[in-house]
C-alpha cells in the first residue's frame, strides 16, 4: 500500500478527512475531491491506484464517473462507498464497471484490507497459475488440484472457477458471471449459476455450507477470495 495513490471522492466533509488521514498514514498519496465533477477529472488525468467512490454525489453521481472511467478504458480498481443498501443500486454500480462496494457505516480496518487487497492484485503480475488454500488452477491447462492431486471439474466449473480466478476479490453480479461464463446461450438463468456454484463449492471448499472461497454476496451475486 506504501506509495500507492488513491483518489477519494467524497462529499461528506468529515468522512473525507478521516479517510485522507487514514492512507495518509499507511504512506499512501491521497487526492481527494468533494464533488463528482473535480472527482471525475482526477480520476482522468491523475493516474490513481485505486478509487473510493461515493455514489450520491453533486454535479455527477458515482454512477456516471465508473461509466466514464469504463469507457476511458480505465482498469482501475474501484471501491465504491454507498449509504445505500438496496440491491439495485449495488448492482447498477457493479455492472457499471466498479469492482467492490463498501455499505456505510464501515469499520475502518475492514475499509484498508479491502484496498489492500486490491493494490496487491494490481501489483502482482498475473499468472497462468492461481493458487488458493491447498488448490493450484492451471489456466493453460484447464486444470485444477489440491494437494497435488487432480481434481476433475466439469467444463462449465471450470470456466465459471476461471472467472472467479481472474476476477478475484471483485463482488460480481449474476447478470456478469452469466455473460462471462454462459454468454449466448438460450435457457440460462440465474438460478443456473447458483447450481453451478453449489457443484463447484463442493469440490473446492473444506466446508461447502460455510465457503472460504466462493462467498456470497447477499441479493448480488458471488465474490471469490484467495485469501480464506
Amino acid at each position: 500500500m506504501n506509495g500507492s495513490r488513491i483518489l477519494i471522492i467524497e462529499d461528506e466533509p468529515a468522512l473525507l478527512r478521516g479517510l485522507a488521514d487514514t492512507f495518509t498514514a499507511k504512506g499512501c498519496e491521497v487526492l481527494t475531491a468533494a464533488d463528482g465533477e473535480a472527482g471525475l477529472r482526477l480520476a482522468l488525468s491523475a493516474e490513481p491506484d485505486l478509487v473510493l467512490l461515493d455514489i450520491m454525489l453533486p454535479k455527477v453521481n458515482g454512477y456516471e464517473i465508473c461509466r466514464a472511467m469504463r469507457e476511458h478504458s480505465l482498469d482501475t480498481p474501484i471501491i465504491m462507498l454507498t449509504a445505500k443498501g438496496q440491491e439495485e443500486d449495488v448492482v447498477l454500480g457493479l455492472n457499471l464497471g466498479a469492482d467492490d462496494y463498501v455499505a456505510k457505516p464501515f469499520r475502518r480496518q475492514e475499509l484498508v484490507a479491502r484496498v489492500n487487497a486490491f493494490l496487491r492484485r494490481r501489483r502482482g503480475v498475473r499468472e497462468s497459475v492461481c493458487r488458493f488454500g491447498a488448490h493450484e488452477l492451471d489456466l493453460k491447462a484447464h486444470r485444477l488440484f489440491r494437494d497435488g492431486r487432480e481434481v476433475e471439474l466439469t467444463a462449465r466449473e471450470f470456466r465459471l472457477l476461471e472467472h472467479f480466478a481472474r476476477n478475484a476479490g471483485r463482488a460480481m453480479t449474476r447478470d456478469d458471471i452469466l455473460n462471462a461464463v454462459w454468454g449466448n446461450e438460450v435457457f440460462v438463468t440465474p438460478r443456473s449459476i447458483d447450481r453451478c456454484v453449489t457443484t463447484l463449492r463442493a469440490k473446492i471448499e473444506p466446508d461447502p455450507h460455510n465457503p472460504t472461497y466462493v462467498q456470497t454476496v447477499r441479493d448480488v451475486g458471488y465474490r471469490f477470495e484467495t485469501e480464506g
